[in-house]
C-alpha cells in the first residue's frame, strides 16, 4: 500500500512542476484523494458491498467535486489535475500513466447496461472540458484537446481536437521543411507554423507557404527556360517582409492564449 502511495505522489511531481514536497501533495491535492477513495469504493463494489461503494463515491464526489463510479477500471500512476468536474463512468477502463484534467467527462451515449464508456490505454492526456463519449478506445499515447467531444476511436499517439473531435494529419518533415525554407526566404518566421497547433490561421498560412512555394519554384523554372534561350532576364530577389507588419497577429495571439 505504501508502495502503491508513493508511486502516486511521484507520478505527481513528473506532471506537475508546482507541486513542491509529498506533504503538499498528500494535504493539498483533491484529484489524489479522489484516486484513493476510489480504490476503496472499487474493493467495495468487487467484493459485492454496491450500495457501500456508492456511498464511499459519493462522499469522494462531496469531499473533491471528482464523481468515479466504484465500477471504472484505473490502472497505475493515475493523474487527476485540479479536477473540479470530472465524471467517470462505471464500465470505463483507464489504463496505466493516464492523465486527466479538470471538466473531463468520461461518459456514455446509451442508457442499454454492458460496456458504454470509452477505454484509455497507456499514456493518454485528455484536456481540460473535453468529453469521451461511448464504448471506444483511445490508443495509448493519444491527446485529447481540451473541449473537445469524442464520439469514435482514437488512434494510438493521435491528437483528437474540436467538435466533433477530429485527428490532427501532421504534415510530414518534408513539407516542413519546405514551408520553413519558404518562411526563411520571405524574411519572417510564419505566425502559428507549427504541426503542434491545430490553429485555423497557423492552417492559413501553412497552405499559402505551400503555394508560395510552388509558385517560387516555378517561376525558378521559367528564368532557367528563358536563359537557354538567349534571354538576359534575370530574376529580382524578393523584398523583404518586416517583422513588425506581423507585431499585431502575434501580439493578438497573445492575447487570446494567454
Amino acid at each position: 500500500m505504501f508502495e502503491r502511495l508513493r508511486e502516486d505522489i511521484q507520478s505527481v511531481f513528473h506532471r506537475d512542476p508546482a507541486a513542491r514536497n509529498a506533504f503538499e501533495v498528500l494535504t493539498c491535492y483533491p484529484g489524489m484523494h479522489a484516486i484513493w477513495l476510489h480504490r476503496l469504493s472499487r474493493y467495495l463494489w468487487l467484493a459485492g458491498w454496491k450500495w457501500l461503494a456508492r456511498v464511499v463515491s459519493n462522499f469522494g464526489r462531496w469531499l473533491t467535486g471528482i464523481e468515479i463510479h466504484p465500477g471504472a477500471s484505473i490502472g497505475r500512476r493515475f493523474f487527476i489535475d485540479h479536477g473540479m468536474g470530472i465524471v467517470i463512468g462505471e464500465t470505463t477502463e483507464i489504463g496505466d500513466d493516464v492523465t486527466l484534467y479538470q471538466g473531463v467527462t468520461l461518459g456514455g451515449t446509451t442508457w442499454n447496461k454492458g460496456k458504454r464508456h470509452p477505454t484509455l490505454e497507456a499514456g493518454v492526456v485528455v484536456g481540460a472540458g473535453a468529453k469521451v463519449l461511448g464504448p471506444f478506445t483511445v490508443g495509448a499515447g493519444a491527446k485529447v484537446g481540451s473541449n473537445a467531444v469524442v464520439t469514435k476511436a482514437v488512434p494510438p499517439g493521435a491528437t483528437v481536437v474540436g467538435i466533433p473531435g477530429r485527428v490532427i494529419v501532421k504534415s510530414d518533415d518534408e513539407t516542413e521543411a519546405k514551408r520553413k525554407a519558404m518562411a526563411e526566404k520571405l524574411g519572417f518566421t510564419a505566425y502559428g507554423v507549427s504541426e503542434d497547433m491545430p490553429d485555423p490561421v497557423a492552417r492559413a498560412i501553412a497552405q499559402l507557404l505551400d503555394h508560395l512555394q510552388a509558385v517560387d519554384v516555378r517561376l525558378e523554372g521559367m528564368g532557367e527556360a528563358l536563359n537557354k534561350l538567349g534571354s538576359d532576364y534575370h530574376g529580382k530577389a524578393l523584398p523583404e517582409l518586416r517583422e513588425e507588419v506581423f507585431a499585431c497577429v502575434k501580439d493578438a495571439d497573445t492575447v487570446t492564449t494567454g
